[in-house]
């Protein structure tokens, strides 16, 4: 495999031991400025992706010396409203910041909801300046938290600190911590879920550990013990969808206030579940000085940990 980019036209050639991969798997790993959606859309919608000079499917499976041409199309005008909403910003440079999202924002718009998200609020903030490698619903973000998930985010104002921090991400550079509550007592102080994850065949909203699935790695430690529930420390070597979410439900250890994996309680209302983004580590774009961001458990989690302390 050999890779060359020039005037944002990416070449891509495929070797034997990227035979049979989907095109969009394939793009997706070697090109990590784009998420696994956005790559999609630039093969069905955009027309941008060719190989050996034709357009194809993102289901196409790649042969040994195809030849993958990736036209970067220039960022489109963002149609979508920037609101004036208060963020939490923990960091900020010429090139990135730092947000502490809270739970019930969406990361970014949808096809439905286009107003009141993170996107809306940073497009206010930063006056419109964000890269526009993720597409134009997606200026800036680098990676994501789920609407009822809290806690810290990257976000790239250009195309210079987006590709470099996706990079980092990657090689697990950046790092990513969170906190969780969750169901039942774990009796290691430590361990790794290491089991793919891929969509729920029948309920298409969920994900799943499926064999076949992507390969999704999640390591944890045990901050504390409680009667019925365990305060743990997660880190990802990997990113997926819903993943940590999964992985402990999985192991018969659901997040705490998760009724779709099965961490459903009654004994407080929780805007969301038990699970915060409470610290990122991560090199400057332009000077690779180690940034790190910590913020303290927030108010559901506190008075959860109030809670379960009391008995």
């Amino acid at each position: 495999m050999t890779l060359m980019t020039e005037n944002r036209l990416i070449r891509l050639e495929v070797d034997l031991e990227e035979a049979g991969t989907r095109l969009d798997t394939f793009i997706a790993r070697l090109v990590p400025e784009f998420s696994r959606a956005r790559v999609q859309q630039l093969i069905k919608f955009e027309e941008n992706v060719l190989i050996n000079g034709r357009s194809s499917k993102n289901s196409y499976r790649l042969k040994e010396g195809d030849e993958v041409f990736i036209q970067v199309p220039k960022a489109k005008p963002l149609e979508l409203p920037a609101e004036n909403i208060p963020l939490d910003i923990r960091y900020e440079d010429k090139d990135m910041l730092v947000v502490d999202k809270p739970a019930g924002m969406l990361t970014h718009p949808t096809s439905i909801e286009r107003e009141h998200t993170l996107v809306n609020a940073l497009l206010y903030h930063c006056n419109g300046n964000l890269s526009g490698i993720n597409g134009i619903m997606r200026p800036g973000i680098l990676h994501r938290l789920d609407r009822e998930t809290s806690g810290l985010l990257m976000i790239a104002k250009n195309d210079f600190a987006h590709r470099f921090l996706s990079e980092q991400i990657k090689t697990r550079t950046a790092k990513r911590y969170y906190l969780a509550v969750v169901q039942g007592i774990i009796k290691d102080n430590s361990g790794t879920i290491d089991m793919p994850i891929d969509r729920h065949p029948s309920q298409r909203h969920k994900m799943a550990v499926l064999e076949g699935g992507k390969p999704a790695i999640t390591h944890w430690k045990v901050l504390e013990r409680f009667k019925k529930n365990t305060f743990i420390e997660v880190s990802l070597q990997t990113g997926r969808t819903h993943q940590i979410r999964v992985h402990f439900s999985y192991i018969n250890h659901p997040i705490t206030g998760d009724p779709v994996y099965g961490g459903k309680i009654s004994r407080i209302n929780l805007k969301g579940q038990a699970l915060q983004a409470y610290k990122l580590s991560f090199p400057k774009p332009s000077t690779k000085e180690i940034v790190t961001v910590e913020i303290q458990p927030d108010e559901d989690i506190r008075k959860l940990l109030n809670i379960l302390s009391a008995g």
